[in-house]
């Protein structure tokens, strides 16, 4: 049954994906690269930064990806302005709380920005753990992120929802052993469908706690409603 709900960051709970493409694309134009809409995509599926900086520059040195990483992190505080709640995503979380279930963050991010976009938002007192890309060694879909979380709030991971909006998140959330909540935008459904996703939401206004109880009396394999 359903015991404990991991959320992921970044559009999710947060709403900060414009900012951190304007942030990655500045970042990329102060070194000479250009980069389209579309294959600034990559940044937004929960992935590391190391990962990310690989992705678009190559290899490089530990000390590069400390300096680059440094910068992409001062220019997405400078975008704050564009960060707002995702819809609905704190009335769920009340209904969470009012079940008396925990909750955590699990997030790909470095957690110098985890706690500063939790404490923007005066919401860090909201979860009983929170784990970030600086405390696994794989980024998603490796399942690592989830299961640490697991087990810091003590939960099993067949009786924990996970809320995921990347691919790789839900991956990496079905790997686990995990159900998942998605949350699709732009038209992101079918891509979170084929990843495993048991129920697709455009927002959190769109479900409610006791309805995703019944993901877990499913049987193995069967589909989702």
């Amino acid at each position: 049954m359903l015991r404990g709900v991991i959320f992921d960051l970044d559009g999710v709970i947060i709403d900060s994906h414009p900012a951190h493409k304007l942030a990655w694309k500045t970042l990329f134009a102060s070194l000479g690269k250009q980069f389209g809409d579309h294959e600034l995509d990559f940044v937004l599926e929960g992935r590391k930064r190391e990962d990310i900086l690989r992705h678009f520059l190559g290899e490089m040195t530990l000390q590069q990806i400390a300096d680059y990483g440094a910068q992409k992190e001062a220019l997405f505080r400078q975008c704050a302005r564009r960060l707002k709640i995702v819809e609905g995503v704190i009335g769920f979380l009340d209904q969470v709380t009012n079940a008396g279930l925990p909750v955590a963050v699990a997030s790909s991010a470095s957690r110098a920005r985890v706690e500063y976009m939790l404490r923007r938002f005066e919401l860090k007192s909201r979860f009983q753990s929170v784990v970030t890309g600086d405390d696994v060694a794989r980024g998603k879909p490796d399942p690592s992120i989830f299961l640490l979380a697991a087990d810091q709030v003590g939960i099993t991971p067949g009786d924990i929802l996970v809320c995921e909006d990347a691919v790789n998140g839900v991956e990496a959330a079905k790997i686990a052993g995990m159900k998942c909540l998605a949350i699709a935008s732009n038209g992101r459904t079918p891509l979170l469908q084929q990843a495993g996703a048991d129920r697709v939401v455009a927002d959190f206004t769109e479900v409610r706690l006791e309805e995703l109880q019944g993901l877990f009396h499913s049987p193995p394999g069967a589909p989702a409603a």
